[in-house]
C-alpha cells in the first residue's frame, strides 16, 4: 500500500492545492506522512456529482449484483493486507486485534 497524499475522487487520484492535512499518531503525537492537501469547493462538487451519478446507477441494480459488488469491495480491503492494519493502528491508536476484527466485519 503506497500512500500518495492524494484524494480519490471517482476513479482518479487528485492533487489539490489546499492546506496540508496530516494524520497524527495518538499514542506518540508523531505527525504521519504523507500530507494530504485539503480539497476545496471544486473537489467537493465533483465528488458529490460523481456520488449522485453512482447512486442512480447502483439503485437500478438487483440484489445479486449489489451483493457481488460488496463482496468485491471486501476482497479488495482484505487484499491490502497488513499495511492497512499497520496504518490504521498508527492513525487511531487502536490495537491490532480490534482493527483486524473491524476489517473482517467490514
Amino acid at each position: 500500500m503506497t500512500l500518495e497524499g492524494k484524494q480519490l475522487i471517482g476513479q482518479q487520484a487528485v492533487t489539490s492545492d489546499g492546506k496540508p492535512i496530516h494524520a497524527v499518531d495518538p499514542a506518540t503525537g508523531e505527525t504521519l506522512s504523507p500530507a494530504y492537501p485539503a480539497g476545496g469547493q471544486a473537489e467537493v462538487e465533483q465528488a458529490c456529482a460523481l456520488a449522485w451519478a453512482a447512486f442512480d446507477a447502483y439503485r437500478e441494480t438487483g440484489l445479486e449484483a449489489r451483493a457481488a459488488f460488496l463482496e468485491t469491495v471486501a476482497e479488495e480491503i482484505e487484499a491490502i493486507g497488513d499495511d492497512l492494519i499497520t496504518r490504521a493502528m498508527a492513525e487511531s491508536g487502536l490495537p491490532r486485534a480490534r482493527l483486524e476484527g473491524e476489517r473482517g466485519r467490514t
